[in-house]
């Protein structure tokens, strides 16, 4: 896109027409020293300069690659088939055209379609829009959404062990909407009850128990879960979910830094008509030929503010794809089979840390791919160290509000090797003897 400029005569005429005089009055109500400052800029490099001042910078990055893996909280470390980025980096594929004209965007549409088949089969529900931009978002979005699904409800109830920074994006959401957040049990009162499915620290609860307690108030229960459990763990949609979202990252995205992610979000029929986001539908056009094209919303829901039922409906199309070529390169039996892997890898990882003397094990019952230890010194120091020796040693909970100093979340998937886990433990053993 062409950038042009505004002359003078150009910021004068839009001024007048807002009737101010100058654009230091424009801004008059933002404190002055929260303005953006005069903006000094560097001395120009050539182009030989630029390439190596950024593979200095680069090389600073730290890849799952060079280290023992074990941090997780929200993004996680598995193995990507090499076939998923082969696929999505072909240009029809990052170039491809918006899906609001299906004349044109027949491959995109059939992809995020078939995006759609799978993640429905794979959380047991019946509709799937085209995603989110990422998990936190999509699970506020469907907390909005239980309000509109429930008449005359305005509050959303979250249970214990949600991610402490989707709580922070919910209650951003939020704002300036008259729904109210508690936590606890739900009541006659609660439009949705949240529940994370493992837990933020790795604990698997009953979901058939909370859908019982959410539809016995007439809540609705939103379940936000990792998809890679799924593939050992009954669906959702069987256990009484009447909304479920997740972090869909695992699904062959990779780290990257994070990010891109991508928001999965799935409901039942009933409630196809206040999700949001886009829908993709099959038909058939008037020669007989099967096609693809947006349904259940006109397209001024995305474009006109007051007939919208999200405030962000771009979906992550590439993740999407990136989900869709993953599920379909690892099938039924290998998807199953990472999922096992994930539990019983974490589970040899936690019982050999719990023989360490000063160490426990915090996360109690049944655990998926994640679990909370508590350390005999503060976490941050044992992260410092064991990154030096190439180990990333879990996530220690004091950078989280209210995190206690002495708790760490380990994470073990499929691609941690015993020798790898093994390392931890002995680097872990050392550091307190």
């Amino acid at each position: 896109m062409s950038f042009i400029s505004n002359m003078k005569k150009d910021r004068e005429l839009m001024l007048n027409k807002i009737g101010i005089s100058s654009v230091e009055e424009l801004f008059k109500d933002v404190p002055a020293g929260k303005r953006f400052p005069e903006v000094v800029m560097p001395q120009a490099l050539s182009e030989p300069e630029i390439l190596q001042a950024l593979s200095r910078m680069s090389a600073k990055n730290a890849s799952a690659e060079c280290y023992d893996w074990f941090l997780g909280g929200g993004i996680y470390n598995h193995f990507v088939p090499s076939v998923v980025g082969a696929l999505t980096s072909r240009g029809e594929f990052l170039t491809a055209y918006t899906p609001y004209q299906p004349e044109v965007s027949q491959g995109t549409l059939e992809a995020i379609f078939e995006y759609q088949t799978m993640i429905s089969e794979l959380t047991g529900m019946d509709v799937v829009n085209a995603s989110h931009y990422d998990g936190a978002t999509a699970l506020a979005e469907a907390a909005i959404m239980s309000v509109r699904s429930t008449r005359k409800r305005n509050t959303v109830v979250v249970a214990p062990g949600l991610h402490p920074e989707y709580l922070e994006v919910i209650e951003t959401y939020l704002q300036g909407l008259d729904i109210q957040l508690t936590f606890g049990e739900p009541d006659d009162g609660t439009a949705g009850y949240i529940i994370q499915n493992p837990t933020f620290t790795g604990e698997i609860i009953d979901v058939k128990a909370e859908a019982e307690k959410a539809h016995e108030k007439g809540a609705l229960l939103i379940v936000h879960t990792d998809p890679i459990a799924l593939g050992i763990l009954e669906s959702p949609g069987a256990c009484g979910a009447d909304i479920v979202t997740a972090e869909g990252q695992c699904l062959g995205v990779g780290i990257n830094y994070g990010g891109p992610l991508l928001g999965i979000f799935a409901t039942t029929s009933k409630h196809i008509r206040k999700m949001p986001g886009r829908i993709i539908g099959e038909t058939i056009d008037q020669c007989g030929v099967k096609g693809c094209v947006l349904t259940f919303a006109a397209r001024e829901q995305h474009i006109r503010r007051e007939k919208a039922t999200s405030n962000i409906c771009s979906n992550q199309g590439l993740a999407a794809l990136s989900a869709a070529i993953y599920l379909a390169a690892v099938g039924k039996s290998g998807f199953k089979k990472v999922a096992e892997l994930c539990w019983h890898k974490a589970h040899y990882a936690a019982a050999e840390i719990e023989k360490l003397e000063g160490f426990s094990i915090k996360t109690k019952g049944d655990f998926f791919k994640e679990f909370l230890i508590e350390t005999p010194i503060p976490a941050e120091k044992i992260f410092g160290n064991l990154k030096e020796k190439y180990i990333m040693a879990g996530l220690p909970l004091s950078r989280f509000k209210d995190g206690n100093s002495n708790e760490m979340l380990i994470c073990v998937t499929e691609v941690n090797s015993r020798k790898q886990i093994d390392r931890l433990v002995s680097a872990l053993k050392e550091l307190i003897l």
